[in-house]
């Protein structure tokens, strides 16, 4: 059953979360800007592998006004292969360091679903676990997250990268994943860990028509009273709406993240982060009058 848009005092529009030294007020917008370090994602692989490039890449997004950067070492596209583990340490361990030693307060975000991989980047100045699997690929990134006092986005995916986009169905799609972001944000409480923050997981296991519901309904999603991401930066689904190519998304992309702040997101990840701070920065403009 698909749960009704009630007013609930738990809002996501009410929430502040202390990450780091910054202070969240989720009655306004958030930049998260995506540094791919990899060589197959599909809008920048390739692009960031070396350290320095990825380093200053993630400087620029700050200084174009990310609010925070998300680092992955495993492409998770769909039908993208797994990395090991000490491949993914490799390629973001010296990242974060890199930045944080021109930008020590800088929110970083580790994009991956391995414990190990999450507990490393946390200790060494990440503040936020990125797991697109919610933490069903390896439960113990719960445990890690507790552990080390970090924030955690919660996502759902329909199977697994690989193999994600070959034929996904569901009976109803904002309430299978609005469930399974019930129940696995209610797992995250249960370690204590306060600061969550939730995402439908657009493009992982959705057809082109469980994309466009699911963003029609955020709304729903805002009774579960946890800020909502959004990731929808030159998503293929924009481009078969459009036939656009992916370098020729990042428009399309920017009105389909208004539509979005005005369901209830708080948090827009994105490839071009100039759009998007200006985005953010007219809804709060709107939020604050």
């Amino acid at each position: 059953m698909i749960p009704q848009v009630v007013n609930h005092s738990k809002e996501n529009s009410s929430l502040k979360y202390n990450i780091g030294k910054n202070i969240f007020d989720f009655r306004f917008a958030y930049v998260m800007g995506i540094l791919n370090i990899t060589s197959d994602s599909f809008s920048d692989g390739g692009l960031f592998i070396n350290k320095q490039k990825a380093v200053n890449h993630a400087l620029e997004m700050i200084e174009s006004g990310a609010d925070i950067i998300d680092i992955g070492g495993e492409s998770t596209r769909p039908g993208s292969e797994p990395v090991s583990e000490s491949e993914e340490l490799e390629r973001v361990i010296p990242v974060i360091n890199g930045i944080l030693k021109s930008k020590p307060d800088a929110s970083i975000s580790i994009d991956t679903t391995k414990a190990n991989v999450a507990k490393q980047a946390l200790r060494n100045g990440a503040l936020i676990v990125n797991d697109i699997s919610g933490g069903t690929f390896e439960p113990s990134i719960f445990e890690v997250a507790s552990e080390l006092n970090a924030a955690m986005i919660l996502m759902h995916i329909k199977g697994k990268p690989k193999t994600m986009q070959v034929s996904p169905e569901y009976s109803n799609v904002i309430a299978e994943v609005y469930d399974h972001l019930a129940k696995q944000s209610s797992i995250a409480s249960e370690h204590g860990i306060e600061n969550i923050i939730i995402d439908p997981g657009i493009g992982f296991g959705k057809r082109l028509e469980h994309n466009l519901s699911l963003i029609n309904g955020l709304d729903y999603f805002r009774s579960l009273g946890f800020p909502i991401l959004i990731g929808l930066s030159r998503k293929s689904f924009i481009g078969n709406i459009l036939n656009l190519p992916v370098e020729e998304r990042d428009d399309a992309t920017n009105s389909m993240n208004m539509l979005a702040l005005s369901k209830g997101a708080r948090i827009i990840r994105t490839h071009n982060v100039k759009q998007a701070y200006q985005t953010c920065k007219l809804f709060n403009e709107v939020i604050i009058n």
